[in-house]
């Protein structure tokens, strides 16, 4: 009998052992200083589909970020505070726009700027000298500066930079940091890799710039455990601009990952041994899911917290995505995601 309490007693004790740490683990992943980056393009574009967000998705996307659970903040602060070690406020989201489309001066800041939200517009330069139709002018991104929009760089003349050689590379980002310097009194210290696309030479080049931080297309969430210079941003359309999927980005979290492999995205073996390692703070992979955007779900070998993902065939020509997902704490996901790129 009395043997019989204390094996009671410890398996009570046990349970509450093991419940205690679950939710210490819990809030301490809640706690993860992290924050999601959105991408936009062009704004009420129809033409343009698969690079253009409806207005009234817009609109809707705005409305919710104005909730009070969510923190808007401009992209040089987030950097600035995860690369040093401050906290970032939960639910930290940054906005960002590429290309400098007109659309974005005329539909888009006047609904950011209404709700006092931060933006940085990345622009190539050369559309912006040539006044090619439907893009914005000097004045145009000059008043923007004026109003509080951080202008950063997509190079000069927005080529895919891991196909030209590496000092083709420099003098596109050279000299469309030239033109911003010459036009906006300041030389751009944030740069998007055009089509999110780069290689480890492209990125080398970037650092060398003294550039702050560069952000690719990949989906996935930012945190310090990631490479500044290779930071993904969920990139948002028409197709993929529904109020439930942006609320299911908006509060998405870091898998916290580590040693990825390849290093290079720019892809010479094909089909790439993909894997990373997940630290410990995650907890179980169980749950954990990857899918190819050419193949759907993929084969994963789990060896402790490395994992090992499996591709059956070799990515097509251009642009593919791989999606590391899991379910996190509070309903929340986790997001881990790569960009690769094979040479045509």
């Amino acid at each position: 009998m009395r043997q019989n309490l204390t094996s009671g007693i410890r398996i009570f004790f046990s349970a509450i052992v093991v419940t205690f740490c679950f939710n210490a683990l819990a809030e301490a992943e809640l706690k993860e200083s992290s924050a999601v980056i959105l991408v936009y393009h062009r704004f009420g574009e129809s033409t343009y589909s698969s690079s253009n967000i409806r207005l009234e998705q817009f609109r809707a996307h705005v409305n919710e970020l104005k909730k009070s659970r969510y923190k808007v903040l401009p992209l040089s602060v987030i950097i600035a505070n995860l690369y040093s070690g401050k906290k970032l406020p939960n639910r930290t989201v940054g906005l960002t726009v590429d290309d400098a489309y007109e659309s974005f001066f005329e539909h888009a800041w006047p609904l950011l700027k209404s709700a006092n939200f931060p933006v940085t517009l990345f622009i190539s330069t050369d559309v912006v000298d040539r006044r090619a139709r439907g893009y914005m002018s000097w004045e145009q991104i000059r008043k923007l500066k004026s109003e509080g929009v951080t202008i950063g760089s997509q190079t000069k003349s927005h080529k895919h930079l891991p196909s030209i050689a590496l000092d083709d590379v420099k003098i596109e980002i050279d000299k469309a940091s030239s033109r911003i310097t010459a036009e906006l009194g300041s030389p751009p210290d944030l740069l998007a890799y055009p089509y999110g696309e780069y290689s480890s030479g492209v990125r080398n080049v970037v650092v060398d710039r003294k550039f702050r931080a560069a952000f690719t297309q990949s989906s996935g969430v930012i945190s310090s455990h990631l490479d500044r210079f290779a930071l993904p941003r969920f990139a948002l359309n028409e197709r993929y601009g529904g109020i439930d999927r942006f609320r299911l980005i908006i509060n998405a979290l870091p898998m916290m990952v580590k040693d990825i492999l390849p290093r290079d995205p720019y892809l010479g073996e094909n089909p790439p041994a993909f894997g990373f390692t997940v630290t410990p703070s995650i907890g179980s992979l169980e749950r954990l899911a990857c899918f190819a955007s050419n193949e759907g779900k993929l084969r994963l070998e789990r060896l402790g917290r490395r994992v090992e993902v499996r591709l059956q065939s070799p990515l097509p020509p251009g642009r593919s995505r791989v999606n590391c997902t899991m379910p996190g704490p509070d309903n929340r996901w986790r997001w881990f995601g790569v960009q690769f790129t094979v040479p045509k």
